[in-house]
């Protein structure tokens, strides 16, 4: 089935591209980008990608604080190194704000462990994920998700349902902290008035109905709670809406960018697996760098090769557009080269005034 691009971009305001390291993602991404851009649309590109190729395929300083590539082409470098140290930063200053001041070097401890543990970085870079989606959906008309090889791409795509869930379960186990410390509250309550009357409850049913007023401990305990709790339904927020766009054939087309050789292929029919079990939908497959049928005995029998794996591939993904770029004589660099590359794709040369 005979994938258009353009069109399958021009219905959606998140394009996630992903697939093996080393196809050409970062280079359909960018093309992508530029020809939305030369079509009138305000649009973002972000790299997720820690080996930081989209600056030096467009030959620019793009870095994580951002630069503007083309008019109407903004982009960003998210740097997973410092976005870690910023998520860890943020969590710091929230915890010792939170938690009692002996309790200061628990965290600092906690937070060294932390930055090394299993997921920290994916954690961190999802959350800045999230707030370049919802800052995006209000300023661009397109984001553009140029992602790293594709465990990572998988892993990213199901974090928000999880991170999602194991907030519902952290406001769960904080709802009933709460209620048994009000529980608490009142039962030490109607102990103190009764002893401060020195009458028993019998004496006087209305000392255990009102209690005792609250102490500038439990207050200071009280607006501790609540600032928990704001910072985990914000947080669980954010990941609903992430999880919301990506999960949403219309408004996120997930694209894998592979070659038509064996372990691409085959890599290719896991992440559109792991996708799904993410509830992901797989808009469209580029087959990159396909080699000529008429350029000689040995290119020749390269493209039967590929044509077997591609037939592979059809039989994994019968339903899954494509579309087959061919392999090109020069380097992708630059705005020009980008251009001719997104034409090729579909994308048309008449560039919006």
């Amino acid at each position: 089935m005979l994938l258009n691009l353009p069109e399958l971009v021009a219905a959606r305001r998140v394009v996630v591209v992903g697939g093996k390291g080393g196809v050409g993602k970062t280079a359909v991404s960018s093309a992508v980008a530029l020809g939305e851009a030369r079509r009138g649309r305000r649009v973002l590109l972000v790299s997720t990608d820690p080996a930081h190729n989209l600056g030096h395929l467009w030959g620019a300083d793009v870095g994580d604080a951002g630069t503007t590539l083309a008019p109407r082409l903004d982009a960003i470098e998210i740097d997973p190194e410092r976005t870690t140290e910023e998520h860890l930063r943020q969590v710091g200053e929230r915890l010792r704000r939170l938690m009692p001041p002996h309790l200061a070097g628990e965290v600092d401890r906690h937070l060294s462990l932390a930055r090394d543990a299993p997921g920290m970085h994916e954690a961190a870079i999802l959350e800045r994920v999230a707030e370049v989606v919802e800052a995006s959906l209000a300023s661009y008309d397109l984001l553009v998700l140029d992602t790293a090889p594709s465990g990572h791409t998988a892993r990213l795509m199901a974090l928000p349902e999880t991170l999602t869930t194991w907030t519902d379960g952290l406001l769960r186990r904080e709802e009933r902290a709460r209620r048994l410390g009000e529980a608490e509250r009142g039962v030490s309550g109607r102990a103190t008035a009764r002893d401060r009357q020195g009458r028993t409850l019998a004496d006087d049913p209305a000392a255990g109905v009102l209690g005792a007023p609250a102490g500038p401990v439990e207050t200071e305990q009280g607006d501790r709670n609540a600032e928990i709790r704001d910072v985990l339904l914000r947080r669980r927020a954010r990941f609903a809406l992430l999880r919301s766009v990506f999960t949403d054939p219309a408004a996120t087309a997930f694209v894998v960018v592979l070659a038509a050789e064996r372990l691409p292929v085959l890599e290719t029919v896991e992440l559109a697996e792991q996708l799904r079990r993410a509830g992901v939908h797989l808009g469209g497959l580029v087959v990159n760098k396909r080699s000529p049928a008429d350029g000689g005995p040995l290119l020749a029998a390269r493209r039967a090769h590929e044509d077997q794996y591609l037939r592979t591939l059809d039989d994994a993904l019968p339903r899954a557009p494509r579309v087959e770029a061919p392999l090109l004589p020069d380097d992708l660099v630059g705005a020009a080269a980008l251009q001719r590359f997104g034409e090729v794709l579909g994308f048309g040369r008449t560039d919006v005034r």
